[in-house]
Protein backbone atom coordinates (compact mmCIF):
# COMPACT_ATOMS: atom_id res chain seq x y z
CA UNK A 1 0.00 0.00 0.00
CA UNK A 2 2.79 2.37 1.00
CA UNK A 3 4.62 1.50 -2.19
CA UNK A 4 1.63 2.57 -4.26
CA UNK A 5 1.43 5.86 -2.36
CA UNK A 6 5.11 6.52 -2.95
CA UNK A 7 4.68 5.71 -6.63
CA UNK A 8 1.70 8.07 -6.89
CA UNK A 9 3.58 10.84 -5.10
CA UNK A 10 6.56 10.31 -7.37
CA UNK A 11 4.35 10.44 -10.44
CA UNK A 12 2.68 13.65 -9.31
CA UNK A 13 6.04 15.24 -8.53
CA UNK A 14 7.41 14.25 -11.91
CA UNK A 15 4.27 15.54 -13.68
CA UNK A 16 4.52 18.86 -11.86
CA UNK A 17 8.19 19.13 -12.78
CA UNK A 18 7.41 18.43 -16.43
CA UNK A 19 4.65 21.03 -16.44
CA UNK A 20 6.97 23.61 -14.90
CA UNK A 21 9.64 22.77 -17.44
CA UNK A 22 7.16 23.10 -20.29
CA UNK A 23 5.94 26.40 -18.90
CA UNK A 24 9.48 27.70 -18.54
CA UNK A 25 10.32 26.58 -22.07
CA UNK A 26 7.43 28.68 -23.41
CA UNK A 27 8.29 31.79 -21.41
CA UNK A 28 11.31 32.85 -23.47
CA UNK A 29 9.60 32.44 -26.89
CA UNK A 30 6.62 34.40 -25.51
CA UNK A 31 8.94 37.20 -24.38
CA UNK A 32 10.62 37.22 -27.80
CA UNK A 33 7.25 37.34 -29.55
CA UNK A 34 6.11 40.32 -27.49
CA UNK A 35 9.43 42.11 -28.08
CA UNK A 36 9.05 41.60 -31.83
CA UNK A 37 5.56 43.12 -31.80
CA UNK A 38 6.76 46.06 -29.71
CA UNK A 39 9.60 46.67 -32.15
CA UNK A 40 7.24 46.66 -35.15
CA UNK A 41 4.89 49.11 -33.40
CA UNK A 42 7.78 51.37 -32.44
CA UNK A 43 9.07 51.47 -36.03
CA UNK A 44 5.67 52.56 -37.34
CA UNK A 45 4.36 54.69 -34.47
CA UNK A 46 5.57 58.11 -35.70
CA UNK A 47 3.58 58.02 -38.95
CA UNK A 48 0.90 55.62 -37.72
CA UNK A 49 -0.08 57.90 -34.83
CA UNK A 50 -0.61 60.72 -37.31
CA UNK A 51 -2.16 58.97 -40.30
CA UNK A 52 -3.79 55.76 -38.95
CA UNK A 53 -4.27 56.46 -35.22
CA UNK A 54 -7.27 54.14 -34.78
CA UNK A 55 -5.43 51.23 -36.37
CA UNK A 56 -2.43 51.88 -34.13
CA UNK A 57 -4.65 52.02 -31.03
CA UNK A 58 -6.20 48.68 -31.96
CA UNK A 59 -2.81 46.99 -32.25
CA UNK A 60 -1.63 48.55 -28.98
CA UNK A 61 -4.77 47.30 -27.19
CA UNK A 62 -4.16 43.75 -28.45
CA UNK A 63 -0.54 43.97 -27.33
CA UNK A 64 -1.72 45.00 -23.86
CA UNK A 65 -3.92 41.87 -23.79
CA UNK A 66 -0.96 39.68 -24.74
CA UNK A 67 1.14 41.25 -22.00
CA UNK A 68 -1.65 40.56 -19.52
CA UNK A 69 -1.61 36.88 -20.61
CA UNK A 70 2.16 36.85 -20.15
CA UNK A 71 1.86 38.30 -16.65
CA UNK A 72 -0.63 35.52 -15.85
CA UNK A 73 1.98 33.05 -17.15
CA UNK A 74 -0.38 31.99 -19.92
CA UNK A 75 2.48 31.71 -22.37
CA UNK A 76 0.52 29.40 -24.65
CA UNK A 77 -2.06 32.17 -25.22
CA UNK A 78 0.75 34.62 -25.99
CA UNK A 79 2.35 32.27 -28.51
CA UNK A 80 -1.02 31.55 -30.10
CA UNK A 81 -2.00 35.21 -30.52
CA UNK A 82 1.41 36.69 -31.30
CA UNK A 83 1.85 35.73 -34.99
CA UNK A 84 -1.37 37.41 -36.14
CA UNK A 85 -0.68 40.49 -34.04
CA UNK A 86 2.86 40.74 -35.38
CA UNK A 87 1.43 40.75 -38.90
CA UNK A 88 -0.96 43.55 -37.89
CA UNK A 89 1.87 45.52 -36.29
CA UNK A 90 4.08 45.13 -39.35
CA UNK A 91 1.16 46.29 -41.51
CA UNK A 92 1.00 49.63 -39.70
CA UNK A 93 3.96 50.99 -41.62
CA UNK A 94 2.40 50.29 -45.01
CA UNK A 95 -1.03 51.55 -43.98
CA UNK A 96 0.47 54.78 -42.66
CA UNK A 97 2.52 55.24 -45.84
CA UNK A 98 -0.57 54.82 -48.03
CA UNK A 99 -2.60 57.27 -45.96
CA UNK A 100 0.30 59.74 -45.91
CA UNK A 101 0.56 59.62 -49.70
CA UNK A 102 -3.19 60.25 -49.97
CA UNK A 103 -2.99 63.23 -47.59
CA UNK A 104 0.05 64.67 -49.36
CA UNK A 105 -1.71 64.48 -52.74
CA UNK A 106 -4.66 66.41 -51.31
CA UNK A 107 -2.34 69.00 -49.74
CA UNK A 108 -0.45 69.42 -53.01
CA UNK A 109 -3.73 70.06 -54.82
CA UNK A 110 -4.70 72.61 -52.15
CA UNK A 111 -1.35 74.36 -52.54
CA UNK A 112 -1.62 74.49 -56.32
CA UNK A 113 -4.98 76.24 -56.08
CA UNK A 114 -3.93 78.71 -53.41
CA UNK A 115 -0.57 79.47 -55.03
CA UNK A 116 -2.46 80.44 -58.17
CA UNK A 117 -5.02 82.73 -56.51
CA UNK A 118 -3.60 84.11 -53.26
CA UNK A 119 -1.02 86.50 -54.78
CA UNK A 120 -3.81 88.13 -56.81
CA UNK A 121 -6.03 88.33 -53.72
CA UNK A 122 -3.30 90.05 -51.70
CA UNK A 123 -2.49 92.36 -54.62
CA UNK A 124 -6.14 93.38 -54.94
CA UNK A 125 -6.37 94.28 -51.25
CA UNK A 126 -3.02 96.10 -51.38
CA UNK A 127 -4.20 98.17 -54.31
CA UNK A 128 -7.22 99.30 -52.30
CA UNK A 129 -5.09 100.05 -49.24
CA UNK A 130 -2.67 102.12 -51.34
CA UNK A 131 -5.52 104.06 -52.88
CA UNK A 132 -7.16 104.85 -49.54
CA UNK A 133 -3.80 105.74 -48.00
CA UNK A 134 -3.51 108.61 -50.48
CA UNK A 135 -6.91 109.93 -49.50
CA UNK A 136 -7.20 112.47 -46.66
CA UNK A 137 -10.37 110.91 -45.30
CA UNK A 138 -11.19 107.20 -45.34
CA UNK A 139 -14.84 106.32 -46.04
CA UNK A 140 -17.12 105.81 -43.03
CA UNK A 141 -16.67 102.44 -41.35
CA UNK A 142 -13.32 101.76 -42.97
CA UNK A 143 -10.49 100.79 -40.59
CA UNK A 144 -7.42 101.49 -42.67
CA UNK A 145 -4.98 100.78 -39.84
CA UNK A 146 -6.45 97.31 -39.27
CA UNK A 147 -6.38 96.65 -43.01
CA UNK A 148 -2.71 97.61 -43.21
CA UNK A 149 -1.83 95.37 -40.26
CA UNK A 150 -3.64 92.38 -41.72
CA UNK A 151 -2.14 93.00 -45.13
CA UNK A 152 1.37 93.14 -43.66
CA UNK A 153 0.72 89.87 -41.83
CA UNK A 154 -0.59 88.28 -45.04
CA UNK A 155 2.54 89.33 -46.92
CA UNK A 156 4.84 87.92 -44.22
CA UNK A 157 2.89 84.67 -44.03
CA UNK A 158 2.97 84.24 -47.79
CA UNK A 159 6.76 84.43 -47.66
CA UNK A 160 6.73 81.70 -44.99
CA UNK A 161 4.36 79.59 -47.05
CA UNK A 162 6.61 79.79 -50.10
CA UNK A 163 9.70 78.99 -48.04
CA UNK A 164 7.97 75.96 -46.51
CA UNK A 165 6.93 74.71 -49.94
CA UNK A 166 10.46 75.16 -51.26
CA UNK A 167 11.67 73.06 -48.32
CA UNK A 168 9.18 70.36 -49.38
CA UNK A 169 7.05 70.90 -46.27
CA UNK A 170 3.74 70.99 -48.08
CA UNK A 171 1.60 70.68 -44.97
CA UNK A 172 3.22 73.72 -43.35
CA UNK A 173 2.98 75.63 -46.64
CA UNK A 174 -0.75 74.95 -46.94
CA UNK A 175 -1.41 75.90 -43.31
CA UNK A 176 0.47 79.18 -43.79
CA UNK A 177 -1.41 79.83 -47.03
CA UNK A 178 -4.73 79.38 -45.21
CA UNK A 179 -3.60 82.05 -42.76
CA UNK A 180 -2.67 84.32 -45.68
CA UNK A 181 -6.18 83.96 -47.04
CA UNK A 182 -7.72 84.70 -43.62
CA UNK A 183 -5.55 87.81 -43.14
CA UNK A 184 -6.27 89.12 -46.65
CA UNK A 185 -10.00 88.63 -46.12
CA UNK A 186 -9.77 90.37 -42.73
CA UNK A 187 -8.01 93.31 -44.42
CA UNK A 188 -10.72 93.42 -47.08
CA UNK A 189 -13.42 93.37 -44.39
CA UNK A 190 -11.74 96.29 -42.62
CA UNK A 191 -11.89 98.17 -45.92
CA UNK A 192 -15.56 97.27 -46.46
CA UNK A 193 -14.35 95.75 -49.68
CA UNK A 194 -16.01 92.98 -51.66
CA UNK A 195 -13.47 90.53 -52.97
CA UNK A 196 -13.72 88.91 -56.41
CA UNK A 197 -12.65 85.25 -56.55
CA UNK A 198 -10.71 84.48 -53.37
CA UNK A 199 -8.67 81.35 -52.89
CA UNK A 200 -10.92 78.42 -51.99
CA UNK A 201 -10.66 77.18 -48.41
CA UNK A 202 -8.64 73.98 -48.25
CA UNK A 203 -10.30 70.99 -46.62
Amino acid sequence: MMTKKYKLAGFLTMTAALLLAACASQMEPAQTAIAGIESAISSASADASKFVPEQLSGVQAKLADLKADFDKKDYKAVLTGAPALLTEAQGLLGAAAMKKEEVMKALSADWTGMAASLPQLVATVKSRVDMLSKSHHAPAGVDLAAAKTNLADATTLWGKAQAAFSANNVEEAVNAAKEVKAKAEAAAAALKMKLPGAAPAAG
